[in-house]
């Protein structure tokens, strides 16, 4: 079944997201010269901005791509000739980052695991006992076409007492959860996730460990969009920029930021997690399915919803934008048409959302299931979580 085009009332999608009113208008700012010393002041105190805001050891490194810029040019420029990497897979997008470490390092193992469940402390510490010369852990935090969430803090322990470097995708995590970057040497994130911009910059906290190792790299980018050496000192006003950056998506992350800063951190990733929390019940209480394994593994940015035998995920999704306006993400790779999933990233993520998306999946899915589904049970549900 193919839908007729419909323009979305509701997008509720895992990227990309809606952006709040205030970046919306910071985009129509005037797009400034890039070595007018107004924008050169204005690019040193948006880095030190992002570095308060991140609780970042050194000043952010801002890439001008969307993230899959930020996580290739980490792999490049961190992994070199002389690096054992070990890469945790829990996921279709931290399967995929292995394509990305392999052709740098000198050798690369994996832990994987089920795609609805994640990496635990105790899996970790037996994967580097076997590969104990590993010098990189990559971990992606929130593996989006699951819709689980690893448990970072605790797997960044384990990996400074092995003496490894952490390097982490947190893209569509960073923002709707806290995310302490004490222990992570690299962390890949934009502001068109949780932040509520469009897609455009990369975000790279960057610690004085994975500074010197990349500065050590002889295979580290340089001259290249690739580059994150090239960056360093770009925050710097007076200092040169590698190329042009993007001036309008700088002035979303601006005032992204200051929108991030007034409502507060802990305020922003509560809402996140009720949110989240809403639809968890919700789709529970309709008779349907989580995708993760143990509801503790789903992540407050997203949730995955297993599939009913027989349905169709692009039939779904057809017609709960034909008869709802509302679009919702498929899975990806090992899990599309397996489930769907119902993005809380940003404007989204405040519970009646997931009302609005509770009722066009019920719509939709009574159409194509026999499974008697309780929508009165599912709202109340959402609305008590």
């Amino acid at each position: 079944m193919t839908a007729d085009p419909r323009p979305a009332l509701f997008t509720l999608t895992t990227g990309p997201v809606n952006c709040y009113p205030e970046v919306l208008s910071a985009l129509g700012r005037p797009v400034s010269y890039d070595y007018d010393p107004v924008f050169q002041r204005f690019y040193e105190d948006l880095s030190l901005k992002l570095q308060r805001i991140m609780g970042a050891a050194t000043v952010p490194v801002i890439l001008q791509g969307e993230p899959v810029l930020g996580l290739e040019a980490a792999a490049a420029s961190l992994v070199g000739p002389g690096d054992h990497v070990l890469n945790l897979v829990s996921g279709v997008y931290g399967a995929a980052y292995g394509g990305w470490l392999r052709p740098h390092a000198a050798s690369m193992a994996e832990l994987r695991v089920d795609y609805d469940r994640i990496i635990t402390p105790d899996l970790l510490r037996q994967a580097l006992r076997d590969h104990p010369r590993t010098t990189i852990v990559a971990l992606c935090h929130h593996d989006t076409p699951s819709g689980t969430i690893n448990p970072l803090a605790e797997l960044a322990e384990v990996v400074r007492d092995h003496g490894a470097l952490l390097l982490v995708d947190s893209v569509s995590a960073y923002g709707g959860t806290r995310v302490d970057l004490d222990l992570i040497d690299l962390l890949v994130t934009g502001p068109n996730k949780c932040l509520g911009c469009p897609p455009g910059l990369s975000v790279l906290a960057i610690s004085e460990r994975a500074w010197d190792h990349m500065k050590a790299n002889p295979a580290a980018p340089r001259g290249s969009i690739l580059s994150v050496l090239d960056w360093e000192n770009a925050w710097q006003a007076g200092a040169p920029f590698p190329f042009t950056p993007s001036i309008a998506e700088l002035n979303g992350l601006d005032a992204a930021l200051d929108r991030y800063a007034a409502e507060g951190p802990e305020a922003v990733w509560a809402r996140h997690a009720r949110t989240a929390a809403a639809m968890r019940a919700g789709v529970k209480a309709m008779g349907l399915d989580l995708w993760a394994a143990e509801e503790a593994f789903a992540a407050p940015t997203a949730t995955a919803i297993r599939l009913p035998e027989g349905v169709d995920e692009t039939a779904l999704r057809d017609l709960m934008q034909r008869d709802y306006g509302v679009v919702i993400s498929s899975g990806r790779g090992e899990t599309f048409n397996r489930l769907v999933r119902v993005g809380h990233m940003g404007p989204t993520a405040w519970p009646m959302y997931a009302v609005v998306a509770l009722t066009a999946l019920h719509g939709a899915m009574s159409r194509l299931t026999a499974r008697p589904l309780r929508l009165g049970a599912a709202i109340e549900a959402a609305l008590a979580a």
